[in-house]
């Protein structure tokens, strides 16, 4: 595992409140659960506009096929169903 890093952010004063309380892993999980979900919601941005295909957008956000297509789906689209992806789905 990779040696940890520190990090210095300037926020607002009203998110410094809500988060003073916070311990350190729980601000950890937080920034990688939002990293994930912005990673997830560029790489659908970069699918729908026809920037990439499906399975690039999916390797993109770093997540398998099938949870992409889940992702997807709750944003409206219809994502291509490959051998690959149902393969997935069905393991």
């Amino acid at each position: 595992m990779a040696p940890n890093k520190a990090l210095t952010l300037h926020i607002s004063d009203e998110l410094a409140q809500e988060l003073q309380a916070a311990n350190e892993s729980f601000l950890v999980e937080l920034l990688e659960r939002g990293l994930k979900s912005m990673k997830i919601d560029r790489a659908l941005e970069q699918y729908a506009g026809g920037g990439v295909s499906f399975g690039a957008a999916a390797r993109q956000a770093g997540v398998s096929q099938s949870e992409f297509a889940r992702h997807a789906y709750a944003r409206g689209m219809e994502p291509p169903f490959s051998d690959d992806t149902l393969a997935e789905e069905l393991n």
